[in-house]
């Protein structure tokens, strides 16, 4: 399994709520303890809410708090999209100071961790281009609210999706779908996704298929 592949497993794994003990991580996706220590470091410096220790255990937070704001996963796309706008606008002095509230939004992100990500919006490796995927994000919340089929293209081929959720980790932003090819649920790093189309087709909930499935299974 690839780096970035367990990385996104361990989310999945974590975004329960509970509390995981670091050697059924291990178990779970077949390496080391001393991996796990790793990756649970990488992934906190990439911004994914994850609280914890060695010894006891760790667990994926969903809260999203600048003091004394209280952030909606809007608020946040858009602070995501206006950063990265300002960043590639071209303009010096706006580019600095695009870095420079990168800086100060980190700082006040509540973390309980010994390192703080680098760069708000911009991820560090393993999902360093993860503001690919910004660009979908309008498209896919407006499928999501008009319960419209997508056709996603990922990894050269086109899969057609029902998108049900969108979800933050971090700077990395995930979509929970179901995909008629596969018959099942599937997340979806957005940042993957290499073409969108919105297609005509609208579906309804079935069972099954529906977002309140999905959460019965995590």
């Amino acid at each position: 399994m690839r780096r970035a592949d367990r990385l996104m497993s361990l989310i999945q794994i974590l975004r329960d709520g509970t509390l995981h003990k670091a050697a059924n991580l291990a178990a779970a996706t077949d390496v080391s303890l001393r991996t796990i220590y790793r990756d649970m470091e990488t992934l906190a410096a990439s911004g994914v809410p994850i609280e914890g220790e060695r010894g006891i255990g760790y667990r994926v937070t969903a809260a999203i708090t600048l003091p004394p704001l209280n952030l909606t996963m809007t608020e946040v796309e858009a602070l995501h999209l206006g950063l990265l706008a300002v960043r590639e606008e071209g303009d010096s002095e706006l580019s600095a100071a695009a870095a420079s509230l990168s800086a100060k939004l980190d700082a006040v992100l509540p973390e309980n961790r010994a390192r703080a990500p680098q760069g708000y919006g911009f991820a560090i490796y393993p999902f360093a281009d993860a503001a690919r995927g910004f660009q979908h994000l309008p498209a896919l919340r407006q499928a999501i609210r008009t319960r419209q089929k997508l056709a996603l293209t990922l990894h050269g081929e086109e899969r057609t999706v029902r998108p049900l959720q969108l979800d933050y980790w971090g700077r990395l932003w995930t979509c929970v779908v179901w995909c008629e090819r596969k018959k099942n649920f599937d997340e979806i790093r957005v940042d993957t996704i290499a073409k969108l189309r919105i297609l005509p087709s609208l579906f309804v909930d079935e069972a099954g298929k529906s977002l309140t499935d999905f959460n019965a299974l995590i």
